[in-house]
């Protein structure tokens, strides 16, 4: 399989001193080339999708998501997206770089959790006032952007400030679950260091060194954020960056393994079966399989 970076498609469509662009799902569609259609494709911005019509799936990092009108998802920057080509489905696609939200307030805030936190919802179904207006904020969002790009004048702080209220809405669906995803500051230190150093250690006490808490403390922050301990956080992101490996590029599984930490192919296999059921060669046939079986629209 060939590495695409979705946001290398479609935001280079737009324009690149706003980090935004707003299209629908039929669009993207013809905007990428037709075999790319059904690849797993890496993202490095936000993808924030509103679907508006027909059923169908769409997948997030390997996770299926249910998707008919009103159904909302939101994909954080290096995740894996597989786009539904169920004929009629269709979405309003929001694009944008990281640096276009303002920093978190406080520990409190939730928007700290979802926009950082890996294990933060992905998924929602808005209904009444929430829904008109989020679909509101779309269409407003939608219809400045395309000004902005005419030359109509639209500022670019008018942009920033609508994406802001539309992800702000988007928070306040998760309600009291929001404040649970923006966790302690141990579990937020906790993903940042992981994030850095999964390929380099996948040792608990590792870990809990570098934050100076007891590999306890650090278990217990992780049970009551995930439902996980500490290990099974850390093997499991090991997981899933295997798995986007496995599914975006082409390399070797040795060398994937190496990638990750594992000076021997033996023991990177041993530990994907152990995390999947699958060996990291059936996981890439059977993706194939999958992505061969999936409908294409016409």
């Amino acid at each position: 399989m060939i590495m695409v970076e979705v946001g290398q498609l479609l935001v280079a469509a737009g324009s690149p001193a706003t980090g935004l662009d707003v299209l629908r799902l039929s669009d993207l569609r013809r905007r990428l080339p037709p075999a790319l259609l059904t690849r797993p494709l890496l993202a490095p911005c936000h993808v924030l999708m509103l679907f508006t019509a027909g059923r169908g799936r769409h997948a997030i990092d390997f996770v299926d998501y249910g998707c008919r009108p009103s159904t909302l998802l939101w994909g954080r920057p290096g995740q894996v997206h597989q786009f539904g080509t169920e004929p009629g489905l269709d979405a309003n696609v929001l694009l944008f770089t990281p640096e276009l939200l303002p920093a978190p307030d406080g520990p409190g805030d939730p928007l700290r959790g979802l926009l950082r936190d890996p294990f933060a919802p992905v998924s929602w179904l808005p209904t009444g006032e929430d829904e008109e207006a989020i679909i509101s904020e779309f269409t407003q969002l939608a219809t400045d952007r395309e000004r902005y790009a005419a030359g109509e004048g639209v500022p670019v702080e008018l942009l920033r400030h609508q994406l802001a209220v539309l992800v702000v809405r988007v928070a306040a669906l998760a309600g009291a679950s929001a404040t649970r995803w923006a966790g302690d500051a141990v579990l937020t230190r906790f993903h940042r260091e992981l994030a850095a150093s999964f390929a380099v250690t996948r040792r608990v006490e590792d870990y809990a060194e570098r934050l100076g808490v007891s590999v306890r403390t650090l278990t217990r922050a992780c049970l009551a954020a995930t439902g996980r301990s500490a290990k099974q956080v850390i093997d499991a992101r090991v997981a899933l960056e295997a798995k986007r490996l496995l599914a975006c590029g082409d390399d070797p599984v040795a060398a994937i393994g190496r990638r990750l930490g594992f000076g021997e192919p033996t023991n990177f296999g041993r530990f994907f079966v152990r995390e999947t059921g699958l060996t990291p060669g059936e996981f890439r046939s059977a993706l194939v399989t999958e992505i061969t079986a999936r409908p294409t629209s016409g």
